[in-house]
């Protein structure tokens, strides 16, 4: 959605932190399974200030699949902020070259709990039962629309991070257990 759309409130208990492939907290998932999503640099700063188990207000603009996009959470208990910022100008960010080298292989399967959507709509990935998260491009979404549905149980290979805050991989082969379509041209 653009930033011309609608404020919304909602307030919730956190069940889990949704991490990215190179395991930055990108998004949390409330205790009646909403998502909540927001830069991963607003991550580190929403992680210091609420946990799960912690209720929160967030103030976002709504975005495909139900999912708020934060533009502030607050803990309801403490009254701490985490706000949306644009990443600080001196951020460090690794050369092209290196980015990925932290990354390790990884495999998931599971029932989908929810689909998760890029910017404009469009399906790329899975957040599993267990909390794990498996992102594909949304071109690679489009070979899975049957496995792209909540209750599917999907299986996948790829590369990303498993830490204290979750799992996640970018699939480079999907489908169901013992089924995996390799989605680039090449074996891992």
């Amino acid at each position: 959605m653009d930033s011309t759309s609608a404020a919304s409130v909602t307030t919730g208990v956190i069940k889990q932190y949704v991490i990215n492939p190179e395991g930055d907290v990108d998004g949390l998932l409330f205790s009646n399974d909403s998502l909540v999503r927001f830069p991963p640099n607003m991550g580190a700063n929403v992680a210091a200030i609420a946990a799960p188990g912690d209720t929160i207000r967030v103030s976002g603009v709504p975005e495909a699949e139900g999912a708020l996009r934060a533009r502030e959470i607050t803990n309801t208990r403490n009254g701490q902020s985490a706000v949306e910022q644009p990443p600080a100008g001196n951020a460090q960010r690794l050369p092209p070259s290196l980015r990925g080298v932290s990354l390790v292989k990884l495999d998931a399967r599971g029932r989908v709990l929810k689909v998760t959507t890029a910017p404009r709509g469009e399906p790329d990935g899975v957040l599993l039962a267990d909390g794990t998260v498996i992102k594909l491009t949304p071109p690679g979404a489009r070979q899975f629309p049957a496995l792209l549905q909540p209750g599917a149980l999907v299986a996948a290979h790829g590369y990303g991070t498993r830490n204290r805050f979750g799992q996640s991989l970018q699939a480079t082969s999907f489908g169901t257990p013992g089924n995996l379509t390799q989605l680039y041209g090449r074996a891992d």
